[in-house]
């Protein structure tokens, strides 16, 4: 489905050389200042066309907001925003060869098989495209989460292939026991991953290291996977709905419907396996007092009374946000459209050698980090509102019942 979320719904249109591609928001909530402004940052991080070593396809992606908002300000109707395909070029993908071929390792065998139909040139609605309603949908969630709890969302490159920024240890075989990577989660902001552009990885060492690699491999006419990680700060306690939709499992749902993604782990992850227990816990602490900075931010939004003293859990524990902050990576795997020839099957199952043609990406990971960052929005907005219905209604009973006692009180003594 291109449907996402229960409260706050996100629908996305478009294939990859289509007229536009762009997205309709449900449930925004209403009076919120909101233009083309506050969404179009993102959207030009994400754009093509940036880099040596990204794709040569250039668009601007200049968003246009169509509904929901008036005079600046959210109607709390839907929301539909669109971005033209100022550069398609379906020639690209038209000719006799590839018209044979299922590319290797991309959609167009499968969706031909379960829809009996396919979009002729490019992905289709499996192209990275379609992430870009996406990411205008996420910059409006950003927007109310910061607005309201002071909500900061930050990705970056934490590997590509076998380059890492924090590469496991036989110490710190999980990245969440590396001080260094903690102390990274709480001061790294966009404006310093953005500082390492093209590969955005924070480090200038790494980054190097990184951006030689994908170099090599775009030479090579090849192409190279690797990983995001990303931190979510002043996350509101009690987000996330057990049992099915805990907020692990919705993010994990988010991250792996994002074109090219192959794993996720949160906290911990994988490496955490390799930790015993009593290194793996985390003992609860007093949480420390709310700066006066924030405290406006804070207003109505519940405080943790508590907190732990390491997060290997990741800011969740039991599918809801304990108050920590919330972290995870994601795993991309290596662009599907290679320049080299590659021996495979046609359609009508006859084998033959296909040369792909088209612009892409030698590894998709660097432009991934707003989309990744939309998707984290996107998921804890849904379950923020959800949670806000369940807190105000519990208020409500709350209040009615001491009412009540109140009156029957007064009615005794009456008597």
């Amino acid at each position: 489905m291109s449907t996402f979320g229960n409260h706050f719904r996100v629908h996305t249109y478009g294939e990859s050389h289509c007229l536009s591609v762009g997205v309709v928001v449900d449930g925004c909530p209403p009076c919120l200042q909101l233009t083309e402004a506050d969404i179009q940052p993102q959207l030009t991080r994400r754009r093509p066309g940036q880099s040596a070593i990204s794709t040569p396809r250039d668009e601007k992606d200049r968003v246009e907001i169509q509904s929901g908002i008036e005079n600046g300000i959210t109607l709390g109707s839907p929301i539909a925003m669109r971005v033209m395909n100022e550069n398609q070029r379906p020639k690209d993908y038209g000719n006799k060869t590839m018209d044979k071929f299922p590319r290797p390792s991309h959609a167009d065998w499968t969706y031909q098989e379960k829809y009996g139909i396919r979009a002729s040139s490019g992905g289709g609605r499996s192209s990275a495209r379609e992430t870009i309603g996406r990411v205008a949908a996420g910059a409006i969630a950003e927007k109310v989460l910061r607005d309201i709890a002071g909500v900061e969302i930050v990705a970056f490159v934490s590997s590509i292939g076998n380059e890492f920024l924090f590469p496991p240890t036989a110490t710190h075989p999980s990245p969440s026991t590396n001080p260094e990577f903690l102390k990274m989660l709480e001061t790294i902001d966009r404006k310093t991953v953005d500082s390492f552009v093209p590969v955005r990885c924070p480090n200038q060492e790494a980054a190097d290291r990184m951006e030689k690699l994908i170099a090599d491999f775009r030479d090579k006419q090849d192409s190279i996977g690797g990983t995001v990680t990303c931190v979510i700060r002043n996350v509101p306690v009690g987000l996330g709905e057990p049992c099915f939709d805990k907020l692990e499992a919705t993010l994990a749902h988010a991250m792996l419907s994002i074109p090219a993604t192959k794993g996720f782990e949160i906290g911990s992850g994988f490496g955490g396996c390799r930790i015993p227990g009593s290194i793996h816990n985390d003992p609860f602490i007093k949480a420390p007092a709310i700066p006066p900075s924030q405290s406006g931010l804070q207003s109505g939004i519940p405080r943790p009374r508590l907190t732990t003293k390491t997060n290997n859990s990741g800011g969740i524990q039991g599918g809801i946000s304990n108050g920590a902050h919330i972290y995870f990576t994601v795993a991309f795997k290596p662009p599907a459209t290679i320049g080299q020839a590659q021996h495979t099957t046609t359609y009508d199952e006859e084998e033959g050698v296909l040369e792909a043609k088209g612009r892409h990406d030698p590894s998709v990971v660097p432009r991934a980090i707003p989309i990744v960052e939309a998707m984290a929005a996107i998921t804890l907005m849904d379950a923020f509102l959800a949670q806000q219905a369940r807190a105000s209604t519990r208020d409500l009973i709350q209040a009615a019942q001491a009412n009540s006692k109140k009156l029957d009180g007064l009615s005794l003594n009456g008597s």
